[in-house]
C-alpha cells in the first residue's frame, strides 16, 4: 500500500564511475552499520535497511545505469529527505 509504505519508484542515474558511487553511499552509511542501527545485504547490489526507511542501490545488467528504489514507513517527508541524501552522494 503506497500510504503504508511511500516509495520513490526506480530512479535510474547514469554515472561516470557506479562502482564508486555506489561505495560513497555504503560509506555514507558505515557508522550505521557499524554500530547495529542499519542492516545492510548485498545480494543485488547494496540494501540498507533501517528502522523507518530503507533502500537498494545497484548497477543494471542491461544498461549504464545505477537504479535506486527508497521506501519509508508511512512518511512521505522521510522519502524526500532520504532520497535527495543519497541522490546528492551518487552526484558527487
Amino acid at each position: 500500500c503506497i500510504t503504508a509504505y511511500p516509495n520513490s519508484g526506480e530512479i535510474n542515474l547514469k554515472l561516470a564511475d557506479a562502482q564508486k558511487a555506489i561505495a560513497n553511499v555504503r560509506d555514507h552509511f558505515a557508522a550505521d552499520l557499524n554500530s547495529g542501527i542499519a542492516k545492510l545485504d548485498e545480494t543485488d547490489g547494496i540494501s540498507i535497511e533501517l528502522d523507518q526507511w530503507r533502500f537498494n542501490l545497484r548497477t543494471s545488467n542491461t544498461e549504464p545505469v545505477v537504479r535506486l528504489n527508497v521506501e519509508t514507513r508511512a512518511n512521505k517527508n522521510l522519502l524526500t529527505e532520504k532520497t535527495q541524501i543519497i541522490l546528492d552522494i551518487l552526484k558527487r
